[in-house]
């Protein structure tokens, strides 16, 4: 809370100034557990009979999974392994970016599996619009890959995120920073 002094006359007015209150809307993947499902992952594709003498991979940098196997079955079926995987540990399947299957040279295939953190420009907008649609009384604002929300009070906050809890958006949100 800060205080505001105003002179009016020979009367000093001493009034208190709400600070605004303000959370962000991010997009972030705990990398963690992305790293414990990848390695669950391996170990059940090590384990499985169906990839007994195949050559069959998940290569993971912390930016990039790459599955590498012999054909279209074997690599529908790690995707299959590495997205349950990802779900029981509580990371969103929207957070990755799944590409086509390609050529991979010598008879394999690869396919590249993107980690996505941080909101678009795009999505931002959608985000800020759905907002401002809602008639609420704050101010959303873009900020890099998250959008900070603003407001007088802390209710307007708690609504202002059911509302963007309800919206459809291409990647998983979440909210912190609740100041």
């Amino acid at each position: 809370m800060g205080t505001l002094m105003a002179c009016m006359g020979t009367d000093i007015i001493t009034e208190k100034v709400e600070d605004m209150a303000s959370f962000d809307i991010v997009s972030e993947i705990n990398v963690q557990e992305v790293d414990n499902a990848v390695n669950q992952a391996r170990k059940e594709v090590e384990g499985r009979y169906d990839f007994k003498g195949s050559h069959a991979e998940i290569q993971w940098d912390k930016k990039e999974i790459v599955i590498l196997a012999e054909d279209d079955y074997k690599v529908e079926a790690i995707n299959g392994i590495l997205q349950s995987k990802l779900h029981r540990r509580g990371v969103d399947i929207k957070s990755f970016k799944f590409e086509k299957a390609e050529p991979a040279g010598g008879k394999m295939l690869r396919q590249k599996v993107t980690l996505v953190q941080g909101i678009e420009k795009e999505v931002a907008k959608d985000i800020v619009k759905l907002i401002k649609d809602s008639k609420l009384k704050v101010q959303p604002q873009i900020m890099d890959d998250k959008v900070r929300v603003t407001a007088k009070s802390i209710d307007e906050l708690q609504e202002t995120m059911a509302k963007v809890r309800s919206g459809s958006f291409s990647v998983p949100l979440q909210f912190n920073n609740m100041r």
